[in-house]
């Protein structure tokens, strides 16, 4: 009896478990990945916006793959400036940045393409009319690699910064 009582119980935890950690495999966590490529660009422009008056509110790499959108949710506040940098891998042909606010209206749409000025950098500003999540969903498209780098930056005003004060 007590043999078939703890198999009545251990078999049913056993399928629980395998289910947990199958359906785990099937979710999509951002990961980080190597930003030594853009390492230069995003200390200068780490450097450009902290003279303007900004500092960094939330920053990530994270591992991309070509032609998906990789959401990020942010908190943002009313009539606060925003400045939003999205840095790609430089070998992919479109950049995109559409951001949308709780409502699910779009708010920001920004297209770069391989070969233009801007190329693998993606940069907006942005002040918004309610404090509210707005959603940041950044995709790149490249034709020869299925999994990307990408890097985000978002920053906010906090003063007005050596280059506005210095003419005063």
């Amino acid at each position: 009896m007590k043999m078939t009582l703890r198999n009545v119980i251990i078999a049913p935890l056993c399928l629980f478990f395998s289910t947990q950690l199958s359906a785990q495999s099937d979710v999509i966590k951002q990961q980080g990945c190597d930003v030594k490529p853009f390492q230069i660009s995003i200390d200068s422009l780490k450097q450009i916006y902290s003279d303007q008056g900004y500092s960094i509110v939330r920053e990530a790499s994270m591992t991309m793959e070509s032609q998906y959108e990789m959401p990020i949710v942010v908190p943002m506040n009313e009539g606060t400036w925003y400045q939003f940098i999205f840095i790609g891998d430089p070998g992919s042909k479109l950049y995109e940045v559409r951001m949308f606010d709780w409502s699910e209206k779009q708010v920001v749409y920004k297209k770069n393409q391989w070969g233009e000025v801007d190329g693998n950098i993606i940069t907006y500003n942005y002040v918004p009319k309610t404090t509210e999540y707005h959603m940041i969903k950044p995709v790149q498209v490249n034709k020869t690699k299925k999994k990307l780098c990408g890097y985000v930056l978002l920053l906010k005003k906090t003063s007005a910064g050596q280059t506005e004060t210095a003419g005063k």
